[in-house]
């Protein structure tokens, strides 16, 4: 996206504050003229009060030019402080505006693209990208636009009133924008490693202080600060000769701008001494000449900014402009609650051309039915719950719930419908309270405590002092494992869904709080639709039906006792996670998951 484009869509963004923006261009127009005509004005008067008599009534002559003289200084300070006032304002207002957009966007992308991109870099990409849209819009109504207008249309009108000293103010216009040119052209590349130096910095710093308790652990603090050092040196490399440029036109620009002053001077006083110019008009384009090198060093600034806010604002809308794969359809519909019962229709799903990750995928849930999910690691079991509840749309098939098609249905309304506990446990850096609200934020206390009591987490919530107050910290980490697991289970009971998903939920706890946990699991599947993905034979033993995949199919499906009799790939996982010895079939040994 070109330096224009960019810019005209930053600008449209703008469509709320329309009037406000059209109110700013047009005090920003008015303002650009006062600063035109007042140094004319004081020509005028240099060149009355020179030809005044002593007899004549200076008072009475000079009044009407000062006055209008006066009249237009004052009108630019308040017109600069209204600007600068609601520019101000609408500045934040909008890019506040544009940042919960662009969260709100984000939210909805698939997990796939957060997959792809570290979370580091969708941060950056939000704070620097509203940052610089900010940034422009302030600049464009306080101090852009008025230059441009001096620029662009006044400063021809220059040459009416002395071609000789106006012809000096645009020579010094074109030296200008020659410049400039030339700098752009030789930094635009730069600019952009600058930029992807910026994304690698905030993503190594992002996973470092993510990962605080592996590199304390594994002594690797020199390393990470060596290599965060080795980034710096990169940007550093690459930022230096773009500052360089800059730095180099920035005094080009200046010493132009001394050389014109210099230069409207001597022309104006051979001009005044060959009776071609007044010594008001010499002073009047001294004036203009100060004011024009003002503007122009606006100008640069505005090029200079936007040539390395560009970059930052173009992320912004990359990431934007990322279409979320999954949306609900026209006229989708809303579904209070679902009786349960799960199909899958020849069901595939791939994340790259080259593999399938599930093929032909098909069976049938019932409502209250517990499915479990076995299989090797990759073998398409989290895929296939991923996409019953819309993570990702199958490639082809259709999924129902109660015979209707899932992408015919809202989708907060089917997540509504449906809990998830996940591996992992995905917490927030927020209270008990908040977090068990993920679940259902109209939860009172007592639901909240009977939930974590259900879940087998009544133990560690008497040793917290705060109670559902106590804030667990980033990704709840004063919590342990095991405590975190039980809260996320907790949550996902709150929610009393239909269906439930249990993406091995009991992988982080140890055997004897799961054998706890699994009795109030069992109580809280009966009556709802649930799919287990099994990491220890406890959670499957009494499932209603096991599905066994291999290389994204399913390959075998019956009970725990019958896929065992029918020694096949089943057979052989279970075989490879027992020990020997029958009391091993009631210690939850570990199977593939």
């Amino acid at each position: 996206m070109s330096l224009v484009r960019l810019y005209a869509r930053v600008m449209g963004l703008l469509g709320a504050d329309k009037r406000l923006a059209v109110f700013l261009a047009a005090a920003n127009v008015a303002l650009a003229v006062a600063a035109f005509v007042e140094p004319l004005l004081m020509g005028r008067i240099i060149d009355k009060l020179t030809h005044l008599n002593k007899d004549s009534d200076a008072f009475a002559t000079l009044l009407p030019l000062v006055a209008a003289w006066v009249g237009f200084g004052l009108f630019t300070i308040a017109a600069g402080v209204a600007i600068a006032l609601h520019a101000d304002r609408l500045a934040h207002r909008n890019r506040l505006s544009a940042m919960a957009n662009y969260f709100e966007h984000v939210l909805e992308l698939p997990l796939a693209f957060h997959s792809s991109n570290h979370s580091g870099r969708v941060l950056k990409a939000m704070l620097e990208g509203t940052n610089g849209m900010s940034w422009l819009w302030l600049g464009f109504f306080r101090d852009h636009f008025v230059a441009i207008v001096s620029l662009g249309v006044l400063l021809p009108l220059t040459l009416f009133v002395n071609w000789q000293l106006g012809g000096i103010l645009v020579v010094l216009v074109l030296v200008f924008t020659v410049l400039t040119t030339l700098v752009i052209r030789r930094t635009e590349t730069l600019q952009g490693k600058v930029e992807a130096y910026q994304s690698g910095l905030a993503e190594h710093a992002s996973d470092a202080l993510g990962n605080v308790a592996v590199i304390q652990s594994f002594t690797r603090a020199k390393a990470e600060k060596d290599a965060m050092h080795g980034i710096i040196r990169n940007l550093l490399a690459a930022q230096i000769p773009v500052l360089s440029w800059w730095a180099l036109a920035n005094v080009a620009t200046r010493a132009s701008a001394t050389l014109t002053m210099t230069a409207i001077f001597i022309t104006g006083i051979v001009l005044h001494q060959h009776g071609m110019a007044s010594v008001g008009e010499v002073v009047a384009f001294m004036s203009l000449a100060t004011m024009l090198v003002s503007r122009l060093d606006q100008v640069a600034c505005c090029i200079n900014g936007l040539f390395q806010q560009m970059p930052k604002i173009a992320e912004f809308f990359e990431i934007l402009d990322t279409a979320p794969a999954v949306h609900d359809r026209a006229n989708a519909r809303q579904v209070a609650r679902f009786e349960g019962e799960v199909s899958f229709d020849n069901v595939g799903f791939s994340y790259t051309p080259r593999r399938k990750a599930v093929e032909e995928v098909s069976f049938t849930a019932r409502a209250g039915e517990t499915v479990a999910l076995v299989g090797t690691t990759g073998s398409g079991k989290s895929t296939t719950l991923g996409l019953l509840h819309r993570a990702f749309d199958p490639d082809h098939g259709a999924i129902r719930i109660d015979g209707i098609d899932i992408r015919d249905i809202g989708l907060s309304s089917l997540r509504h419908n449906i809990g998830v506990v996940f591996q992992e446990p995905m917490l927030f850096a927020r209270s008990i309270r908040e977090n068990l609200q993920v679940g259902r934020p109209d939860a009172t206390d007592a639901e909240m405590l009977d939930a974590l009591d259900r879940a087998q987490a009544t133990e560690f919530m008497d040793r917290q002092l705060d109670g559902l107050d106590t804030v667990i910290g980033e990704r709840g980490r004063s919590l342990s494992g095991g405590e975190r697991q039980r809260l996320s289970i907790a949550r996902a009971l709150l929610k009393n869904p239909p269906v439930l998903i249990l993406d091995e939920a009991t992988s982080a706890l140890d055997a004897t709080t799961e054998r706890k946990l699994q009795g109030a699991l069992e109580a809280v599947m009966e009556g709802r639709t649930t799919f287990v993905i099994a990491h220890r034979l406890a959670t499957i033993r009494n499932a209603d039906r096991i599905l066994v995949f291999h290389e994204g199919r399913i390959v075998e499906s019956g009970s725990f006792d019958a896929l065992v009799a029918q020694n096949g790939r089943f057979a052989d996982l279970a075989r490879a996670q027992f020990m020997a010895g029958a009391h091993e079939a009631d210690e939850a040994l570990p199977l593939a998951a």
